[in-house]
């Protein structure tokens, strides 16, 4: 047998080179740049010293099979394609070229290691290394020009007042040489041969791959398509990195007018989402890994591959791709989303909601014909439904092929039967015990942005056009992505924080910030209500702010408010409030059945841009507002999370994964309805602080008092 490999000497100059000049390529079965900065600092430390950093892997192909790019500015076909190493080789180039790289979230970042000189450390440049004459703040400025990144180093140092004896100078110099050098630090890189059948090829990447790394199962579906079909993969590519882009931003990527892309306020769509639907619609399949077995076509007695039904299951996948991407598909059914009533991602507690609604809304629209705006109804009462009582958390996967198997069973263009059974599966799971029962018993939480009942509430005050609390503002406008952000605008406390701990002698987190106990308003009425007892400000805000009855009467409906509940007890006033919800959102959610629509389908359309007031994580630090050795909770008391900021200003979670920002580490807790600025707070004594909190105390002291 023929090898299938064999092992080169590569420096790193001849593998930079490679990739900027495009003979050494990133395959699209590759993942984008993950490692955080400080993987990247190790890296050169290591290699500084003369560490083993491991081999790297790539695959020799012929011409036609050559692909994108790292540097994107290739100059000639590729002859190799990285399989093993690529976060390595990206790490390299971007670091030594200066340049910037993809991000896992189609973002463009550069990569800054600085360099100190006399102790011969490399940290992640940061504004003090670029403030400091004895760092060098980009060690890319070293490899484009060592001798003049030597000589505006010295002159910086003696300009800064430093002096410098001839050894001093000439340590230094040997310092300079030593980091160049690095252009000359030997990897060995194993090539596959440019002969080895594709199918061995794309079963190696998901081997090496699979070894110390998360692989998830979409990767190994994203691996097959890179190989068997890269158009395929990049329709999936792009449509995910659109989904983060206006016409207008894409426009100027592009180069030419884009009309639209799939961006929404409720989800930036990942390739593994798309991946999911397609292999429901194609496959009828929910479970990737067994989606990934049908496309192997592997008899498992005998290990031996069927030709044949693995291109019928690839072509069940290319047929089925058209629909997912479809850009009317797409927009009705974020129009859907809107009619349910919610308003942003903010309101959503799961993708994975997300997601399995749009395969229902595809089988009706393509497999069953039903006419669109019922289809949007119908799809909109399913989405609240599934929201609201959890149905694709946990094994959503298990409850994904319930559902694919419970639609087979409809013949195919029976509409009436698709809109049947979608009423029956509502009516069975959303009963009266339901609403009656489980709905109250699920706000009792302490964490309004994340209790999917609370948003469901939220999501119904829409519906019913509601304003907020003792406010004629809508609701909606609170929470429409599209408008600017005006300061304040949040749920607070009716039972206010001070007034429990103070008079009621509340210390509990948890007891305080009892979903029950909030409500939609603006700063102004926070500020009215202060820190006083509903019994006193109830009466004020009704003399001040009432006048009509009927507003008035509705304001004790919209926000769910028990007769005389400003001389109730607190916990009297939590239990009956949360009964008052639930009916309030039960309403909204018949009333979506009975009439077709929601008031917001009318007059409002699909928001594709969020203004945010929120600040990162690297701002956060310059400033002061955090410090290395800081411990970080989320905002939710009960979620318990071990985070700690780093001295090299990351958040590192478990003692193990470290993260370059907010959102990064929420993103890694599955969190992705709310932003990392809203997710986590500062540990302090005797609670936690908001992000928000602590940034708007104005100093470091304020917050931690």
């Amino acid at each position: 047998m023929a090898a299938i490999f064999k092992t080169v000497s590569w420096q790193v100059d001849q593998l930079v080179s490679g990739v900027q000049q495009g003979s050494v390529s990133l395959p699209d079965l590759q993942r984008p740049f993950v490692w955080p900065a400080t993987k990247v600092r190790d890296l050169f430390d290591s290699m500084y010293r003369g560490y083993p950093v491991g081999t790297l892997m790539f695959w020799d192909v012929p011409e036609q099979d050559s692909s994108r790019a790292i540097s994107g500015a290739a100059t000639i076909p590729a002859a190799h394609q990285i399989v093993d190493g690529q976060q390595r080789l990206t790490s390299l180039y971007a670091a030594m070229k200066g340049l910037e790289v993809q991000d896992d979230n189609y973002r463009r970042k550069s990569i800054k290691i600085a360099f100190h000189p006399y102790t011969e450390r490399f940290e992640v440049a940061t504004a003090a290394t670029e403030r400091s004459a004895e760092w060098i703040h980009d060690i890319s400025t070293v490899f484009r020009s060592p001798i003049d990144a030597q000589e505006d180093f010295l002159e910086s140092l003696e300009a800064a007042g430093r002096e410098l004896t001839r050894d001093d100078k000439r340590r230094l110099r040997e310092v300079f040489t030593k980091l160049d050098g690095l252009k000359q630090y030997q990897f060995e890189v194993v090539h596959i041969q440019q002969d080895v059948d594709k199918k061995l090829v794309a079963d190696v990447f998901v081997r090496i791959n699979s070894e110390g790394m998360n692989l998830k199962a979409y990767d190994y579906i994203l691996t097959w398509l890179s190989v068997f079909w890269p158009d395929g993969r990049d329709q999936i590519e792009n449509f995910a990195r659109a989904s983060r882009m206006t016409p207008e931003r894409a426009s100027e990527i592009a180069g030419q007018r884009v009309a639209w892309t799939p961006k929404n306020p409720y989800l930036a769509v990942e390739t593994g989402h798309l991946v999911r639907a397609m292999v429901a619609i194609g496959q009828n399949r929910a479970k990737l890994i067994d989606a990934y077995a049908n496309l192997q076509a592997k008899d498992r007695a005998t290990g031996q591959v069927d030709g044949d039904k693995q291109e019928r299951e690839l072509e069940k996948l290319r047929q089925a791709l058209p629909i997912v991407t479809d850009r009317i598909n797409w927009t009705e059914f974020i129009r859907s989303i809107q009619i349910a009533g919610f308003r942003s991602h903010a309101g959503i507690t799961s993708n994975m909601n997300i997601v399995a609604s749009y395969v229902i809304f595809l089988l009706g629209r393509t497999r069953y014909s039903v006419e669109l705006a019922r289809l949007r109804t119908l799809i909109a009462r399913w989405f609240f439904m599934s929201q609201l009582t959890g149905r694709y958390t946990g094994s959503s996967e298990s409850q994904i092929q319930k559902d694919l198997d419970m639609f087979a069973e409809i013949s195919v263009g029976d509409a009436e039967g698709f809109a049947n059974l979608v009423d029956r599966t509502i009516s069975i799971t959303v009963t009266n015990d339901f609403w009656e029962f489980n709905v109250p018993q699920s706000l009792v939480s302490s964490s309004y942005k994340l209790s999917p009942v609370y948003q469901c509430y939220l999501a119904a005050l829409n519906c019913l056009d509601a304003d907020m609390f003792m406010l004629r503002m809508k609701v909606r406008e609170w929470m429409d992505p599209a408008l600017p952000a005006i300061k304040g605008q949040e749920g607070h406390h009716l039972f206010p924080r001070s007034y429990q701990e103070k008079e009621l002698g509340i210390r509990d987190t948890k007891r305080i910030n009892q979903v029950a106990n909030f409500a939609p308003t603006d700063w102004h009425t926070n500020l009215q209500i202060s820190d006083r007892a509903p019994a006193e400000y109830w009466p004020e805000l009704e003399r001040e702010r009432g006048g009509d009855v009927a507003w008035m009467e509705s304001q004790r409906y919209w926000h769910a408010l028990p007769d005389d509940w400003h001389l109730l007890s607190y916990d009297e006033f939590l239990s009956e409030r949360r009964k008052l919800i639930a009916r309030v959102t039960r309403d909204a959610f018949e009333r979506l059945g009975n009439d077709g629509q929601s008031s917001l389908s009318s007059d409002v359309d699909i928001a594709v841009e969020a203004a945010t007031d929120e600040v990162s994580l690297a701002t956060l630090l310059e400033d002061g507002y955090l410090l290395p050795g800081d411990q970080l909770d989320p905002v939710d008391p009960e979620w318990v999370v071990d985070a700690v900021v780093t001295d090299d200003g990351t958040i590192q979670i478990d003692g193990v994964h470290e993260f370059d920002s907010l959102d990064d580490a929420a993103r890694y807790l599955e969190v992705t309805n709310v932003s990392g600025f809203e997710f986590w707070a500062l540990e302090k004594d005797g609670g936690i602080a908001p992000l928000a909190e602590v940034v708007a105390s104005g100093s470091r002291a304020e917050a931690a008092s």
